[in-house]
């Protein structure tokens, strides 16, 4: 698995972009470098403003601070799960997307050691967990697809349910352009379920 990791990583460009404006975001897909490498997921805490309690990918919004926004993606998440820049080893760029309040969400998917300790920002999140990229692959474990309308938009997204955390929405749009671009998955919209006016 690691190696096909790998490959499929280095067939994407890394285009790092230079933040301009607001209205945009990045987002960091951390994977352990091991034989069967895991993804890092959060679950955001439950007296946010947006999103609270959902499963989300380490990231956030571009700040003029930032140099570019790599740098976003690199920043935020250690200020969410305390993964130090220099810890990972940044591989590539994935498709931009865009949320239902407009923001522009630009993914980053990097290596990082199998051993490295992160700790969720209690002000933020409620927890940190790793998921095998085995378990997205095993068709068996997506529950269902959900398809989202909104800001003049639509898209689809499987459903995981992993130890007690539910993955959907565009965490699992944005793993699901992963695991197709990367690792070939060829995962494909079935049985959509409509949810109505959402979309991010």
């Amino acid at each position: 698995m690691l190696k096909r990791l790998i490959q499929g990583l280095d067939e994407q460009p890394l285009q790092n972009k230079i933040g301009s404006h607001s209205n945009q975001a990045a987002i960091l897909l951390a994977i352990t470098n091991e034989v069967q490498p895991q993804l890092v997921l959060t679950q955001r805490a439950t007296h946010l403003g947006s999103h609270a309690g959902e499963v989300a990918l380490p990231g956030g919004k571009w700040d003029a601070a930032d140099s570019n926004l790599l740098a976003t993606a690199l920043r935020e998440s250690h200020e969410e799960v305390g993964l130090l820049p220099e810890q990972v080893e940044v591989k590539a760029s994935l498709p931009k997307t865009t949320s239902r309040f407009g923001i522009e969400v630009n993914p980053y998917a990097g290596l990082i050691p199998k051993d490295v300790q992160l700790t969720a920002n209690e002000q933020e999140l409620e927890a940190v967990f790793k998921v095998p990229l085995s378990y997205f692959l095993e068709p068996n474990n997506r529950s269902r697809t959900d398809v989202f309308h909104g800001n003049k938009q639509r898209f689809w997204a499987p459903v995981w349910h992993y130890q007690g955390f539910e993955i959907w929405g565009m965490t699992a749009g944005v793993l699901t352009d992963f695991l197709n671009c990367v690792l070939k998955a060829g995962i494909v919209e079935q049985n959509s379920v409509p949810v109505k006016n959402y979309y991010g």
